[in-house]
């Protein structure tokens, strides 16, 4: 929705902070409850919510209108899902000694994210 101007730039931006309001603070608490579920030796909450946001995200492209696609693509897939944290999380998993965890973390996100979007995107045009 680039070059909307005035009330539509202003519901754009609304749009995607509201989404986003609710995808980072679901991003946290999915990691705290997977870590403490199971621990901090794998990064599960961020392999989690990077493969359901990637799903989520499929669904939204094919299926949805454009101001869902901000609120739910942009805005709550966008929050929710996280390459920093990712790419944190692998860093740390090598500087520790690691290394195979970190490239298990490498190829998981990588291979469930991509297989999960094109899960996501059949599903939205099944609807």
């Amino acid at each position: 929705m680039a070059g909307h101007e005035g009330a539509g730039a202003a519901l754009t931006v609304l749009l995607v902070a509201l989404g986003a309001a609710v995808g980072g603070p679901l991003r946290y608490l999915t990691d705290r409850w997977l870590s403490a579920r199971y621990g901090n030796a794998f990064p599960w909450g961020t392999l989690a919510v990077n493969v359901s946001g990637s799903l989520a995200l499929g669904v939204v492209l094919r299926a949805a209108p454009p101001d869902l696609r901000l609120l739910l693509g942009t805005g709550l897939c966008g929050g929710l899902t996280t390459f920093s944290s990712f790419g944190h999380q692998t860093l740390l998993l090598f500087e520790t000694g690691r290394a195979g965890r970190a490239l298990l973390n490498v190829g998981a996100n990588l291979a469930a994210g991509l297989a999960a979007v094109t899960a996501g995107w059949a599903l939205g045009g099944a609807l």
